[in-house]
């Protein structure tokens, strides 16, 4: 059995999963928040219960000795040497990775390469990937990409119509994110419709905070409707998903803002909270529809009829649907937003069962056995699929 913990470094936050593998069993999780900020937090589980400190963090570097220290403080590890992988989710790998790799001193280079890609995320990864060098020197680390899985799409689906030159100089494209989740599920859905994935034809609705819908022929996607950064696609928490290009420019000479204001509006005070006016957390949303609230209503009107939209748009592009798959935090918690999305969709052969929707957090098909698409709500695990990866590139697995 090896331990691999698996690292999820945002730019004030650390998130933590070890890992006894192969067999998948989860011996500790947890969360370090507020990095750098005072009063930092951090969370960890100790035999099932959580135990919470609050104390300064100044950096990632003495979030990750903390970490380690936990470990061996509360014996979830008798020693730092019973950690034989490390595996680090890493937001975008550009065109240069299409799959998870061994992390050299060349991959960080690489990474930090492709920040302007993604300029909140990539730098903050790197940080925590650099913060576990420092600790575990001797560790095997792997990087594993948000991007990767979506590299299989054909230039019809990643392509901008824009001049081609700008693909070619600086990497203007689709790249697509949520890549892990889509991995995990679509692979599990397999699994439990007992068929090859080879075979199948799958619609992926990973619907957290952030939401990105995609299109999944025989274990690879061939779409997906976040774009070249996260903003692109379906209305999200805070972002907008698609709009008119041209609106930027009108909005500056409107409102008097800079392109960077403007985007921080598209990115932070759009979706379903610039509609509602209330909430980015669709629970309030839900709520406040509830009790009468007209935007609030509006605003899950928009949400789930954009990801109606994709469904049916992915459907055509495979010429048809074997199961639609709903995950992540309003995946897999929405009865509401399930039952909207999908609502009207029996034209295309998907019948499901509003009994069976009645569901909170669980794995479940929800659809009719007479159904020809399956609808399966499935939890996503980003942090296991981090894991296997490590122990696929990094580490013989002892048995």
């Amino acid at each position: 059995m090896s331990k691999i913990i698996a690292i999820n470094a945002g730019s004030s936050s650390l998130k933590f999963q070890l890992f006894e593998m192969p067999s998948e069993e989860v011996l500790t999780a947890g969360l370090v928040e507020r990095i750098g900020l005072d009063k930092g937090i951090f969370t960890i589980l100790v035999n099932g219960e959580k135990v919470k400190e609050i104390i300064d963090i100044p950096d990632h570097a003495v979030a990750v000795k903390m970490l380690l220290n936990k470990l061996t403080h509360f014996g979830i590890v008798e020693s730092l040497n019973e950690i034989e992988g490390i595996g680090h989710r890493i937001v975008h790998g550009g065109e240069i990775f299409n799959n998870s790799v061994l992390i050299t001193d060349e991959t960080i280079q690489k990474i930090e390469e492709l920040s302007d890609l993604a300029p909140l995320h990539n730098p903050a990864n790197v940080v925590g990937v650099k913060a576990f060098k420092e600790v575990l020197p001797n560790v095997k680390a792997v990087a594993v990409f948000d991007t990767a899985f979506h590299q299989t799409m054909p230039e019809r689906s990643f392509l901008y119509s824009l001049p081609y030159e700008y693909y070619e100089k600086y990497g203007i494209r689709k790249y697509g994110f949520h890549g892990t989740s889509h991995k995990y599920v679509s692979e599990r859905a397999a699994e439990l419709l007992g068929r090859p994935i080879e075979q199948l034809r799958l619609i992926s609705c990973h619907l957290g905070n952030g939401a990105s819908i995609a299109a999944i022929e025989g274990g690879k996607s061939i779409d997906t409707s976040m774009g070249f950064t996260p903003l692109a696609g379906v209305a999200m928490g805070t972002r907008s998903g698609n709009i008119d290009p041209a609106l930027i420019p009108f909005i500056m000479e409107k409102t008097g803002q800079s392109e960077i204001e403007v985007l921080d509006i598209l990115n932070k005070k759009s979706g379903v909270l610039g509609i509602s006016g209330l909430s980015s957390d669709l629970r309030d949303i839900e709520q406040a529809a509830e009790e009468g609230n007209d935007r609030a209503e509006t605003a899950l009107e928009v949400f789930s009829s954009r990801i109606h939209k994709y469904i049916g748009s992915y459907a055509a592009q495979m010429s048809g649907v074997d199961a639609i798959i709903f995950t992540a935090g309003i995946g897999e918690n929405s009865d509401i937003i399930r039952s909207r999305v999908l609502c009207g969709l029996e034209f295309m052969g998907v019948y499901w069962d509003p009994t069976l929707n009645q569901v909170r957090g669980e794995e479940r098909c929800i659809s009719y056995p007479h159904s020809p698409v399956k609808v399966i709500i499935i939890p996503t695990n980003e942090e296991v699929m981090i894991a296997r990866d490590v122990v696929q590139i990094a580490v013989p697995v002892h048995h």
